[in-house]
């Protein structure tokens, strides 16, 4: 959104590119992204938006080509993990649907297309991948003594249990243990309350030693007077982030197919808001409908909105769209944490609810678009 404009990075001030296509293999920005409006403008923006899909997701719906592409159930992978010790052979378990191809495969038919296939794939099949990148783990393991099958025998018992090393408390203990043999990776190499470095930075949202800095969006800020609801916008109960939200366990949480929202009776009454009613959140981003549930657990000013319901625009063309499902994205703040961190800061936001009494939008999200077949 701001192509040749300055920004600063750890320290730098470096300049933002002019970013004309976006490509997009794994994840879903219009789940996890703060402030859907915000990434809807910035979106329209690229002259071509591609997206790796195996559902019609809202970031494949705001793409210009989808490339349908396979599930976990229909292709095979290796399953491993930094301190897992078991490293699970992945079957596919089911063929796969119509055009849906692996990302491999994707990728190997655009680097044909573009004439260098072979300097990509190296000559192997994504089966040949598995192999060879399991045959590294396997020397390795040889080399130290640590019987491992072929992959053939691998690939047929399904799993191989990795040996593991009893924690020895990492660099903190040995630090511990003798500071001046076992530094940390610190400029002092001892522990750091304060940072040189960071001070010299010059961040005022960020000084050099740990502080609490008050939000410019929370409790006892002047957006309260318009805004006086703390949102808690947690992860989901009924499923992993916005994945299977048309799965049954999801669908049998939602409130008249919207998600549930969280408020005290309290807050409720204030508001005429019953139990079971379709209310609208809102503040200065956004805005979008959920159902209400009474809780007693929760604070008074406090309600609760799980991250995941699928972006489902009232009106696609209109500026502001009203989500009908209830992403709390559309309320959330696309800032990060200070100008260094740059971590998320979407959990907490203020906004107001009011009850819904208008005829309630359909809920489209799980349906294709237009035109797709």
């Amino acid at each position: 959104m701001h192509p040749g404009e300055p920004f600063e990075f750890n320290g730098q001030r470096l300049t933002y590119p002019d970013i004309r296509l976006v490509y997009w293999a794994g994840g879903n920005p219009f789940h996890h992204h703060q402030d859907l409006n915000r990434l809807r403008r910035a979106f329209a923006r690229p002259e071509t938006v591609i997206v790796h899909e195996s559902v019609w997701t809202a970031t494949a719906r705001h793409a210009d080509v989808v490339l349908p592409a396979t599930i976990t159930l229909e292709r095979e992978d290796i399953g491993a993990a930094a301190g897992d010790p078991l490293m699970v052979a992945m079957h596919r378990a089911v063929a796969r649907y119509r055009e849906a191809r692996d990302d491999y495969d994707i990728f190997a038919g655009l680097a044909e297309r573009l004439g260098f296939a072979e300097q990509f794939t190296e000559g192997r099949s994504a089966r040949d991948w598995l192999c060879y990148l399991y045959d590294a783990t396997r020397r390795l393991l040889l080399e130290r003594g640590v019987a491992a099958p072929d992959f053939d025998v691998f690939w047929a018992e399904g799993e191989l249990l990795l040996p593991s090393l009893p924690s020895d408390g990492g660099i903190v203990r040995a630090f511990r243990r003798n500071p001046e043999a076992a530094p940390l990776p610190t400029p002092s190499g001892r522990i750091e309350i304060a940072s040189e470095t960071i001070a010299s930075f010059g961040y005022p949202d960020c000084p050099a030693h740990p502080a609490w800095l008050p939000p410019s969006e929370g409790v006892g800020s002047p957006a309260m007077e318009r805004f006086p609801l703390q949102l808690i916008a947690n992860q989901p109960a009924t499923r992993l982030h916005s994945q299977l939200d048309f799965g049954a366990t999801s669908l049998a949480s939602k409130i008249n197919g919207r998600e549930p929202v969280r408020i005290h009776p309290r807050d409720a009454a204030a508001r005429g808001i019953s139990d079971g009613d379709i209310v609208r959140l809102y503040n200065d981003r956004g805005a979008c409908l959920a159902g209400a549930v009474l809780s007693q657990a929760l604070l008074p000013g406090v309600v609760q909105l799980s991250t995941g319901a699928w972006y489902d625009p009232e009106d696609g063309t209109a500026e502001k769209p009203l989500c009908v499902h209830g992403n709390p994205n559309l309320l959330t703040r696309d800032i990060g944490t200070s100008r260094l961190a740059q971590g998320c800061s979407g959990q907490l936001s203020l906004v107001e609810i009011e009850r819904y009494d208008r005829p309630l939008p359909p809920i489209t999200a799980f349906d294709p678009p237009p035109g797709a077949r």
